[in-house]
């Protein structure tokens, strides 16, 4: 990790240790609000945060933090529906007065499989949960009229949960859409920065199974086959260009020393999809098995992060005004993630840490009191600009007019992508994935 990033033990939460900038906020009546919703649910939230942090569970497994969650929210007084759409997936909804704007706030759940909440998703569920509630005290205490909309995403660790979510409606009716993740990165800073997109590839290689001394020339070794496909992957890396991730990992059945695998399954993430089939096809091949190549469902694909502008923007003005510094690089930005394509903002922010995300010592730091600190402090920025959501007019045309030109700019590359020679095909769509977008696009009209 970069040696300026944020350490545990050192003086980050002091307020003379960043450089803020200078000027009032948007109705800094509102910022006052949402700090006090904060401060008088600090001690339940940090214990919420603990709860969960100390029963990590799995993608699509997260049945004690559904429980958890929707028995918390469910005090604050919202409207709460349990196994919303999925087993562990939830939603949460306050309404006050009529015809106000409606807000969607996240809160995600699922730990890593071995290491427990090495993203911080127990920090990122409480974080929607205390967005959540701090604009509902002010909508209360201004008696503003709007509608925030609190959604409980189970999978984001490989199962793509909110594209699923997407798909079956969840994201209706909504006017923009919040959220936030822990990542190392510089002292009290938040990072809007983007992320790679993703596609996983499912690979199985058939063989024939043999006495690995007796007979061996009579068997087809399929894990010879997944060995060298790694190993083709492992020399292509070399020619990718550094926005590029290819990892992967073996199964297999019934292995034992002394028999030749008739079996073996790859699973790869990976952008550079054409190239690293070649790897497959080739291993398979040179061991005379048979390949099957999965892309799988669409569910299995997501795309790079889209920051609005105009929400960045506002997001940008509160936190570096009030909390410290705002950075285009750091964040999640080598990482991926199924956040959803409508007006959203996503951004990262730092935690005292001695490891990356998805380390031992990043499942530490979510625990910690600094990390809690710290993700109250980026909610006070997030419910602060999801408040000018409900409330200003003018802003929200900002917000649905970026939005829509974003559309446009991706619409118009797509397009590009897909008239030319097919070398240049598949290098767009390798280098950028706008041709996951294109393809995706008729799927669903909320994806672009």
């Amino acid at each position: 990790m970069s040696t300026n990033f944020w350490q545990p033990g050192d003086d980050g939460l002091n307020a003379e240790a960043v450089e803020r900038g200078s000027g009032e906020v948007y109705r800094p009546e509102f910022l006052a609000s949402v700090k006090a919703a904060l401060a008088a649910l600090n001690d339940d939230l940090f214990a919420l945060s603990q709860d969960i942090h100390d029963h990590p569970e799995t993608r699509f497994e997260e049945h004690h933090a559904h429980d958890a969650l929707t028995a918390f929210v469910e005090k604050q007084g919202f409207e709460v529906t349990r196994h919303y759409l999925l087993d562990t997936a939830w939603v949460a909804k306050y309404t006050r007065g009529t015809g106000g704007r409606t807000l969607g706030v996240n809160s995600e759940m699922d730990a890593l499989p071995g290491i427990g909440h090495a993203c911080g998703h127990n920090l990122i569920a409480i974080a929607g949960v205390a967005v959540a509630c701090a604009v509902k005290a002010t909508l209360d205490k201004f008696n503003i009229a709007g509608t925030v909309v609190l959604l409980g995403t189970p999978g984001e660790e490989g199962g793509a949960g909110k594209v699923i979510l997407l798909e079956r409606g969840a994201y209706g009716g909504l006017d923009a859409c919040l959220m936030c993740h822990p990542a190392p990165g510089p002292k009290l800073s938040a990072s809007l920065s983007s992320c790679l997109a993703r596609q996983r590839i499912d690979v199985e290689f058939f063989g024939h199974t043999a006495h690995a001394a007796f007979a061996p020339w009579e068997g087809q070794n399929a894990l010879d086959a997944a060995v060298l496909s790694y190993t083709n992957i492992s020399m292509l890396r070399q020619q990718l260009k550094p926005s590029h991730r290819v990892h992967g990992i073996f199964e297999g059945k019934d292995w034992t020393p002394n028999v030749i695998p008739d079996y073996a399954k790859m699973m790869h993430v990976d952008a550079a999809v054409e190239r690293v089939r070649a790897c497959f096809e080739g291993a398979a091949l040179a061991t005379n098995c048979r390949v099957k190549i999965d892309l799988g469902h669409s569910n299995n694909a997501t795309f790079d992060l889209r920051q609005n502008k105009a929400l960045g923007d506002e997001f940008g003005d509160v936190f570096s005004k009030t909390i410290g510094p705002i950075d285009y690089e750091y964040g999640i930005s080598s990482a991926s993630t199924d956040f959803v394509t409508l007006p959203a903002l996503h951004p990262g922010y730092a935690i005292p840490a001695t490891g990356a995300n998805h380390t031992i010592a990043f499942t530490e730091a979510a625990a910690t009191k600094a990390a809690h600190k710290a993700t109250l402090n980026v909610v006070q920025a997030l419910a602060a600009t999801g408040l000018r959501v409900l409330t200003d007019d003018d802003f929200y045309q900002k917000v649905r007019e970026t939005f829509e030109e974003d559309k446009r700019q991706r619409e118009r590359e797509s397009a590009n992508a897909k008239v030319g020679p097919s070398v240049a095909f598949i290098r767009l769509w390798v280098n950028d994935n706008h041709f996951q977008r294109l393809l995706r696009r008729n799927n669903t009209s909320e994806l672009y």
